[in-house]
């Protein structure tokens, strides 16, 4: 065989072993990521039936509140000073239900929101969110919970190796430049860094799915990832172009 036919065909074969190659890697990544996206589906489904169930709670409040009023009267009249101030004692504590419910204008956001930050409370995290989702966004419903969600994950994640004192998380949603920006910020203890990228909080040390789906989905739709650790503090930033008739 000729040399140069023997140069064509080694360059042939590994083209054709280059092609295989990005073609199995981008069928895994499809296969991952449909995975994560039915397991996540699931998660969401449960997450909008209990923010469904704290909405009902909130209507229910509205609804009985000429009751309360009514009822409080009665006690007030009868002089009955000590019922009345155990009454005020429920409706206190019906009432601050009702006020952690967290609003964002997206009802499936408001799900993850809600029942993430609610189990971190529950575990002593300091909470402090801001967040307005406008309608104009350009990712689905489905993805952004899924990025709500795995980030809310780590920073529970990450907070539960601290003591208590120690833990917070800081969400802020909204527009900011005509851009559509999340940010989550959270107590953290050693970040470990391999390369230029971070390592997940998870036992085995890995990139974690979490992480692969928040970048898969940034890229899909021209957004950027940028995450930073401070002594005591991780912080992920998301930025999306709005759509374009926005």
């Amino acid at each position: 065989m000729q040399p140069p036919l023997i140069a064509a065909t080694a360059a042939g074969a590994v083209l054709l072993g280059a092609a295989a190659f990005l073609g199995v890697r981008k069928l895994i990544f499809h296969m991952i990521d449909r995975r994560i996206e039915r397991f996540q589906s699931s998660l969401i489904e449960k997450q909008i039936y209990e923010t469904e169930n704290m909405y009902k709670q909130t209507r229910g409040w509205r609804h009985d509140y000429r009751n309360h009023i009514q009822n409080m009267k009665i006690l007030l009249a009868q002089s009955d000073y000590k019922e009345l101030d155990s009454y005020l004692d429920e409706l206190a504590k019906d009432l601050l239900t009702v006020d952690t419910i967290i609003k964002t204008g997206n009802v499936m956001a408001d799900a993850v929101l809600n029942t993430k930050l609610y189990a971190a409370e529950k575990m002593d995290v300091r909470i402090n969110v801001k967040a307005n989702i406008p309608k104009d966004i350009r990712i689905s419903d489905v993805e952004l919970c899924a990025l709500l969600g795995n980030l809310l994950d780590n920073a529970v994640e990450s907070c539960q190796k601290l003591p208590v004192g120690e833990r917070f998380i800081r969400v802020f949603i909204g527009v900011i430049k005509g851009q559509f920006y999340m940010s989550v910020q959270n107590a953290a203890g050693v970040v470990k860094k391999r390369g230029g990228g971070y390592l997940s909080t998870k036992r085995n040390g890995g990139s974690g799915f979490g992480i692969f789906r928040i970048d898969r989905i940034a890229a899909k739709y021209g957004g950027s990832v940028n995450r930073q650790s401070e002594p005591g503090i991780f912080a992920t930033e998301l930025m999306f172009p709005l759509k374009k008739d926005a």
